[in-house]
């Protein structure tokens, strides 16, 4: 089967799973997600499933990256914050609904390889940062988005801090070794107004920048 073939099975699967903001979906369907897969994954690329990367970290399922964007309400005027950039697919898919994408990762590696597919792609709306996802990334904040691709046992108070007044946070909360749930935070004249959406599995949000020798 060919990559379009593959990519079509793909969107039907989405739309299956009750994905129907066509927006979203077309993103989905540009962005080219065997770039963000290991050599030896590349033809389970547009399999509805989680893919391993390095570092213990994955590419995340379709679905749920779809349903992620889906909640954060996009539009092209929009600043986002990914806090856990992985591969790069995901910031990737957002850059395609916002005005712009600010990525961090802890991982020096990942920074590099997601940087030079964002280049090969000319997703030139990206920009890729290594740090501690836990604080942000203060210089650019408020954004109007943030979208949280690790999951933590409650939001840190530095993301909802950098949150914009009417803005939307989704991201994964709950412990490693448990089932999570895809929460949406709105923030509503300083208050945040909690939602709980699915029910996920993502790697846990670990503070700092990795050191060196765990880059290795």
């Amino acid at each position: 089967m060919t990559t379009v073939l593959h990519k079509v099975r793909l969107i039907m699967d989405l739309r299956r799973d009750g994905i129907t903001d066509t927006k979203v979906l077309s993103a989905m369907e540009g962005i080219p997600r065997e770039k963000f897969v290991p050599a030896a994954l590349k033809s389970r690329a547009y399999e509805n499933t989680a893919l391993p990367i390095s570092f213990n970290q994955t590419v995340s399922q379709p679905t749920v990256v779809a349903r992620m964007a889906t909640a954060l309400e996009l539009g092209d005027r929009l600043k986002l914050l990914e806090i856990g950039t992985g591969s790069g697919y995901n910031a990737a898919v957002l850059s395609r609904l916002v005005r712009r994408v600010y990525t961090i990762e802890r991982f020096r590696p990942m920074v590099l390889g997601a940087e030079a597919i964002f280049s090969d792609l000319g997703l030139h709306n990206i920009t890729a940062i290594l740090g501690d996802g836990m604080r942000g990334w203060s210089p650019q904040a408020p954004f109007d988005r943030i979208c949280v691709t690790a999951a933590a046992p409650e939001p840190p108070a530095q993301l909802i801090d950098q949150l914009a007044e009417g803005g939307i946070m989704v991201m994964p909360v709950g412990g490693p070794h448990q089932v999570q749930t895809l929460m949406r935070y709105r923030k509503r004249e300083s208050r945040i107004l909690e939602e709980p959406l699915d029910q996920v599995r993502f790697v846990p949000l670990i503070a700092d920048v990795a050191e060196e020798t765990q880059a290795s």
